[in-house]
């Protein structure tokens, strides 16, 4: 968990391990979620669709996200959203970590 009030290197949270998907929760709240991702590459989603928008901001690596059939290719420092209710799924084409916002509220 991060401490408050104390400046954290988000990265240093989650870490890759062969051949899977790795997350942990930083925030959990009825209004929302902050989850970290680390992904090893090859390893991914199926396509799913959420009833909010996610935003994902790459932290180090390169994905390839689908949205509605549309690839797009999201590097370190890149970020996107999902639209709610859009079909998405995400493979990572190096091993990239990720911190993924979902608010719960229209």
């Amino acid at each position: 968990m991060i401490k408050h009030a104390t400046a954290t290197h988000l990265a240093d949270l989650v870490g890759y391990q062969k051949d899977a998907v790795v997350s942990k929760t930083i925030i959990e709240k009825k209004t929302g979620t902050v989850t970290l991702f680390a992904f090893d590459q090859g390893q991914g989603l199926s396509e799913h669709t959420a009833p909010f928008d996610a935003m994902v901001q790459v932290l180090d690596g390169e994905v390839e996200i689908r949205i509605s059939g549309n690839p797009h290719t999201v590097k370190e420092g890149q970020t996107i959203i999902m639209p709610a209710g859009e079909p998405h799924a995400l493979k990572a084409v190096t091993p990239f970590r990720m911190l993924l916002t979902m608010i719960r509220s229209g």
